[in-house]
């Protein structure tokens, strides 16, 4: 297809195939095309929220070597980054959760690693809630769970859970792709709203890898999805094979926009960044403590961002800021 064509069929809502995403991926990210691919999706992101982006805020209850041994993550176990587990206090969780809530965060979410006791988590979870203001916005970042499990997290007052299919899942991770996917139906047969991502990829992936998956996460209706690149974590495998660059990340966040349903409001990514902002990315987020893209214990000192200084480069991209709890996890 002409790029004209393609944007033609973007701005009539008509779906796009595998092949079109393909197609659209296959540009080089620093070409008129796609220039004008990221143009069309920051018209679809700012017309489907009024202008207005959103940050969210993560924290980790732990920091441990995990048995799961993703490859691009700093948690695993083979690496040796970190040596010892450390956990937060009930008291340090709720710190943590009401400084986010004070710096405007429109969701807060709750990280542990794979090996985390979920007893504990929904415990640990159970107190944040009662000390967070009833609209606030609670989120689970954890492993697969059961449908039994699923039910306690919305007990415990969670809106909604981040969980991905990761490309290549079951060979860069020892995690089942079927498991992964059965946790998403489990979440929302509860009630419970799901954010995904295309994550995280690298410049070994390609484009057809890429579009199946910008397919599959529009194919369950998440409350965003969108793209981040794996971050090339010192001492990994992962670390020799590189980073696709900012602007090759932008243009795969704008076809994600471009080629999941206008249902879906949010369009993600991360690590926040300016041409992701102009690009169709609508959410990032700030982090403190345990981060796996980070080789600091504390990201805060390291990769992450604040609330305040993701709002700041939303800002440079022309976007607004939703003020109040995340609509992401209502629509």
């Amino acid at each position: 297809m002409e790029i004209n064509d393609i944007l033609q069929k973007s701005r009539d809502t008509e779906p796009f195939d595998k092949d079109e995403l393909i197609e659209m991926l296959s540009f080089p990210p620093d070409s008129t095309e796609s220039y004008l691919l990221m143009a069309e999706a920051n018209r679809i992101s700012k017309e489907l929220t009024e202008n207005k982006a959103e940050v969210h805020a993560q924290f980790s209850l732990n920091l441990a070597p995990c048995a799961c041994n993703c490859s691009f993550c700093s948690f695993a176990k083979k690496y040796g980054i970190f040596e010892h587990e450390t956990e937060i206090s009930p008291e340090e969780a709720v710190s943590f959760a009401k400084q986010f809530e004070r710096d405007g965060a429109n969701a807060i979410f709750v990280m542990t690693t794979a090996n985390y006791p979920f007893s504990k988590f929904i415990e640990v979870s159970q107190e944040i809630k009662k000390n967070l203001r009833n609209e606030t916005t609670l989120i689970a970042n954890i492993g697969d769970q059961s449908l039994e499990n699923a039910k306690k997290l919305k007990q415990a007052g969670y809106a909604g859970v981040y969980h991905a299919l990761r490309l290549r899942e079951g060979i860069d991770t020892s995690l089942s792709p079927e498991n992964r996917k059965k946790s998403i139906r489990n979440f929302q047969e509860v009630g419970l709203k799901v954010g995904t991502c295309v994550e995280p990829i690298g410049p070994e992936h390609t484009n057809e890898e890429i579009a199946e998956l910008i397919l599959f996460t529009g194919s369950f209706n998440p409350s965003y999805s969108g793209a981040a690149r794996r971050i090339a974590i010192p001492g990994t495998e992962m670390a020799s094979i590189g980073m696709i660059s900012e602007l090759r990340m932008a243009q795969i966040v704008a076809v994600t926009r471009i080629g999941i349903p206008k249902t879906v409001l949010g369009n993600c990514t991360h690590e926040p960044c300016t041409l992701g902002g102009i690009a169709g990315a609508n959410l990032f987020w700030a982090e403190v403590g345990a981060n796996p893209r980070d080789i600091k214990e504390r990201t805060e000192e390291g990769r992450g961002e604040s609330v305040e200084s993701c709002r700041n480069i939303f800002r440079e991209c022309g976007w607004d800021i939703w003020e109040l709890s995340s609509r992401y996890y209502l629509s």
